[in-house]
C-alpha cells in the first residue's frame, strides 16, 4: 500500500467517523422518556415484563424461544451436513471437512484425556454441549427480533442468559456424570458424583453469570445515547465471542473431568486383578 492510498483510506475513515458522531448528536433521544437504568437491568435479568408468545398459547421468557430456535438451527445444520456433506468427504479434506474434523477431534481428544477408559459417550455429549453453548451465545449477535406481549420489539437474547436455561444445562451435565458413574462404576461411582453436590449449582451459575455479564454491559452501553452507535458493536461482539469460547470450554472440560473421575474406579479394579493374575 502506497502513502497516497493510505492517506485516502485515512480520510475516508475520518469522514465516516465524523458522520457517526453527527448522527449520535442529532439522533439522541431525551433520557427522561426512557426507562430507568435500574428497570433496564432488572428486565434484562428476569424478563418479567418483556415476554414473548409461544405459538400463541402462553407468554414465556424470550430465552426459551431462543433455545428452541438455536436447537432447530443445530439440528437442521447437522441433518444437512449428514445428507449432503458427509458422503462427499475425501481422504484429502476440504475446508468444511477440515473444520468439522478439527472440531470433533478437539472434543474427542478432551474426552480421551480426561476419561480414557470411558470416552465415547462423553465425547459425543461434550461436543453437543460445546456446540450448543457456542452457537447459543453467538446467536444474540444476529439481533433476531420478536414482539413482546406489550407490543414492543426486542432482540432475542442468548438462551443461557436466562437462568432457567443455564440451570437446565448444568443439571443435565451433572446427570450425565452421575448416571455415567452409576453405570460404569456402580454405587461407588454414583456416590463419588453425589459428593460433588454443588457441581450443578456452580456449573449453572458460572454459565449464567458469565453470559449475563456481557448482556448487562451491552445494555448499559446502549442505554446512554453518547455511546449508542459505535461502542456497543465493539463491546457486544467482544464480550459475546469471548464468552462463547470460554464457557463452551469450561463446561465441557469440567464435565469431562468429573465424568472421568466418577467412572474410573471399576476400571482400576479390573487392571489390578489382571496384573495379579
Amino acid at each position: 500500500m502506497t502513502k497516497r492510498q493510505f492517506r485516502k483510506r485515512l480520510i475516508v475513515f475520518a469522514l465516516l467517523l465524523a458522520i457517526v458522531l453527527v448522527g449520535i448528536i442529532f439522533t439522541a433521544s431525551d433520557s427522561s422518556e426512557k426507562e430507568s437504568i435500574k428497570e433496564v437491568m432488572k428486565d434484562a435479568v428476569l424478563h418479567e415484563t418483556e415476554k414473548v408468545s409461544l405459538f400463541g398459547i402462553i407468554f414465556v421468557n424470550p430465552g426459551l424461544i431462543s433455545a428452541f430456535t438455536v436447537t432447530g438451527i443445530i439440528l437442521i445444520f447437522a441433518l444437512a451436513v449428514r445428507i449432503f456433506a458427509v458422503p462427499k468427504f475425501k481422504r484429502i479434506p476440504g475446508k468444511l471437512q477440515s473444520l468439522l474434523e478439527m472440531s470433533v477431534g478437539m472434543f474427542d481428544g478432551m474426552a480421551r484425556e480426561k476419561s480414557p477408559h470411558r470416552y465415547r459417550f462423553l465425547s459425543a455429549y461434550i461436543f453437543t454441549a460445546g456446540v450448543y453453548i457456542f452457537i447459543g451465545t453467538v446467536f444474540e449477535l444476529f439481533g433476531f427480533q420478536a414482539i413482546t406481549a406489550s407490543g414492543n420489539a426486542i432482540s432475542m437474547p442468548a438462551p443461557l442468559a436466562d437462568i432457567n436455561g443455564a440451570i437446565s444445562l448444568g443439571v443435565l451435565s451433572y446427570s450425565v456424570i452421575l448416571i455415567g458413574g452409576l453405570i460404569c462404576a456402580g454405587p461407588s461411582g454414583a456416590f463419588k458424583a453425589l459428593k460433588d453436590f454443588s457441581l450443578p449449582i456452580s456449573m449453572s451459575f458460572r454459565l449464567f453469570g458469565a453470559l449475563l455479564s456481557g448482556a448487562l454491559v451491552t445494555e448499559l452501553v446502549y442505554y446512554y445515547f453518547s455511546l449508542s452507535f459505535v461502542l456497543p458493536v465493539i463491546v457486544g461482539v467482544l464480550f459475546t465471542l469471548i464468552h462463547a469460547v470460554i464457557q463452551a470450554y469450561v463446561l465441557t472440560m469440567l464435565t469431562a473431568q468429573f465424568y472421568g473421575e466418577s467412572t474410573e474406579k471399576k476400571e482400576k479394579k479390573k487392571q489390578k486383578n489382571k496384573s495379579r493374575g
